[in-house]
């Protein structure tokens, strides 16, 4: 049980790490994402064509599946465009709107009532990003991009969500990154149509952190994911995963310095966004416990 929880936080440190690579990775986040899905897919069919547990579902399913991905990599686009257009705290911080999304999509898609709890704890949430909205106009084009980015996290957990139980985890994780990858091939060239660069390929610093992203902070993240929940459950993870945003600023405050750039006002905001994931946390688990009583 011991390892498994030294697991458990190496796989949130590496979520953590993830933001970094938007400010690392010189390319656009189009391109960035694109390697991304392209290294992550080949090494994935690789692993699993090795360990000879390579499934192919039906032709609708895939669809299905790759839909899905192409909503991943798109909210993985404007993730790391928010990085890029602001900083990591911002992008990392935006992202915590993700269940404020999901909690009146998932009601609306699923056909079910708006839980009133839910809607108060994500509505602090969107009161601490107002606050951080005000804290610098330079950084308005980058929280906007953040909350973007959490809409289509929270569709794509919905999605993924409907899918999961018809398909094991490894078809999954493939077809999703590769589906992704496709999807994003075809509207790459109109991407870079509008947001031209100076070279599509990446140099040898990129190329690195491109493995390094793909390799660890995807499959290496999803491995270790897998190997925890055997041991560990799902409450317990997707709770310790409300940390994964404190990780990414303290990783970017020491290795970046982005102390500097924040004021009172983020920092004001962010304590409405912890109160709102300590107020979920605890409702979780006085829910949690009611029910096994």
């Amino acid at each position: 049980m011991k390892e498994a929880f030294i697991k458990l936080h190496i796989s949130i440190l590496l979520a953590g790490i993830t933001g970094l690579f938007g400010k690392l990775i010189s390319l656009n986040e189009g391109l960035l994402v694109w390697y991304r899905m392209m290294f992550a897919s080949l090494l994935f069919i690789s692993f699993l064509a090795l360990q000879k547990r390579l499934k192919l579902p039906p032709l609708k399913e895939i669809l299905k599946i790759s839909g899905i991905g192409l909503l991943l990599g798109l909210h993985w686009i404007f993730f790391y465009g928010s990085i890029k257009a602001s900083n990591i705290s911002i992008g990392v911080v935006c992202f915590s709107l993700t269940g404020f999304f999901t909690a009146f999509l998932e009601p609306l898609l699923n056909r079910h009532s708006v839980s009133f709890k839910e809607v108060l704890f994500s509505l602090l949430t969107l009161a601490g990003i107002i606050l951080i909205f005000h804290f610098d106009t330079r950084y308005r084009l980058g929280i906007g991009l953040g909350i973007i980015s959490s809409a289509l996290a929270a569709l794509f957990t919905i999605t993924n969500k409907k899918i999961r139980g018809r398909e094991d985890a490894n078809t999954l994780l493939l077809f999703e990154m590769g589906g992704g990858f496709i999807g994003l091939s075809f509207i790459l060239p109109f991407y870079l149509y509008y947001f031209p660069v100076h070279t599509i390929l990446p140099d040898r610093s990129d190329f690195i952190y491109l493995l390094f992203l793909a390799s660890f902070c995807t499959i290496g993240l999803y491995l270790l994911q897998i190997q925890v929940l055997n041991r560990i459950s799902a409450f317990t993870v997707n709770l310790s995963y409300n940390l994964e945003p404190l990780y990414s600023i303290l990783l970017a405050m020491l290795f970046f310095h982005e102390a500097q750039e924040l004021n009172t006002s983020f920092y004001l905001g962010l304590g409405l966004i912890l109160l709102s994931v300590l107020l979920q946390t605890y409702h979780v688990l006085h829910t949690n416990r009611s029910q096994a009583l």
